[in-house]
């Protein structure tokens, strides 16, 4: 809650020295906090009906995403399709949770059915991103069973969330050799690299307390420029640099770092902690290279799933002690 409170704090404070628009930011961080304290609670009532039916409710607003997004219908390309990868993972890492919380082998054997239609449903989707991060979840939850230890695979989580945003700021930097960032921006629509290259830009500026939360697509040129553009770089890292500065960047990765401490420290079973680190781990992913964070479905899943894997059940599940 404080890392919460400090993060609506500094974009309140942004948004009063450099002006600015702090109601997305503040509208993030309640739903994370909504979502985590709803998932603490029917965690530990229902440790698994609680996740398994989120898993299927993310599952059905994946689906129906294009009615329930607050854009246009014609902005799917640029926003809708990385809320609805995002969906997908914490519907994949909810199921499996689930899965692993139970000791009845036929639900348990329901429950992993129910992650492999979610991840298959991302392919019949054309969601490429939601069904490969799926299925890597998938299969990190499927390994989490012969591995005792959960400390030093939430560390190897922590290196991949920082390796996946530390490329994206080279690419937007222009800091990779040629060969490599080709191989990257080829992936990437032409105008979202030089989006995240304004944003690199503008984080530089004014000693690196950016221009203000809300303020980027009236600074970018490039996004002042793109037809249909909705005035954000599509990188939740980037973005909180070029609006909120380096001070912002701290406060986007601080909470996500807690997870990973609480996910230690869990009561849960160790393969129900890492299936939700591995999850919360590919959303992190997603949202350094898109924009799912600007979806309050993705940040009030991203809360429940936090609070299901780090609730102490009461149902006289076991515990384990970290390690």
């Amino acid at each position: 809650m404080i890392l919460l409170g400090a993060c609506a704090g500094w974009s309140l404070i942004m948004a009063a020295a450099r002006g600015g628009r702090p109601e997305g930011v503040l509208l993030a961080v309640l739903a994370v906090a909504a979502g985590y304290a709803a998932g603490r609670v029917s965690g530990a009532l229902l440790p698994v009906a609680g996740p398994g039916a989120g898993a299927a409710a993310g599952l059905a607003l994946a689906v129906a995403l294009p009615a329930l997004s607050p854009g246009p219908r014609y902005a799917a390309p640029l926003g809708q399709a990385g809320a609805t990868a995002a969906l997908l993972v914490l519907a994949t890492g909810a199921a499996c949770g689930a899965a692993w919380a139970t000791s009845v082998p036929a639900l348990r054997l329901v429950l992993r059915v129910l992650a492999v239609v979610i991840v298959l449903t991302g392919a019949a989707l054309g969601s490429v991103a939601g069904c490969s991060a799926g299925a890597a979840v998938l299969l990190c939850s499927l390994a989490a069973g012969r591995v005792r230890g959960r400390g030093a695979c939430l560390v190897a989580l922590a290196v991949a969330a920082a390796l996946t945003a530390g490329t994206v700021w080279a690419v937007a930097a222009g800091r990779l050799p040629g060969g490599v960032s080709a191989l990257v921006t080829d992936h990437l629509a032409a105008h979202r690299g030089r989006l995240w290259q304004d944003a690199v830009r503008l984080a530089g500026r004014d000693h690196g307390l950016g221009v203000g939360p809300g303020r980027f697509g009236e600074v970018s040129g490039t996004a002042a420029h793109t037809p249909l553009s909705d005035g954000k770089p599509h990188s939740a890292l980037l973005q909180q640099a070029a609006e909120q500065g380096f001070v912002g960047v701290l406060l986007l990765v601080a909470p996500f770092l807690w997870v990973l401490h609480a996910l230690w420290r869990s009561p849960r079973s160790t393969p129900v902690a890492l299936t939700a680190g591995a999850a919360l781990t590919a959303l992190a992913g997603l949202a350094s290279t898109g924009n799912a964070l600007s979806f309050t479905t993705v940040t009030v899943g991203a809360g429940l799933l936090a609070g299901w894997a780090t609730a102490r059940p009461w149902t006289g599940e076991s515990v384990e002690a970290p390690l």
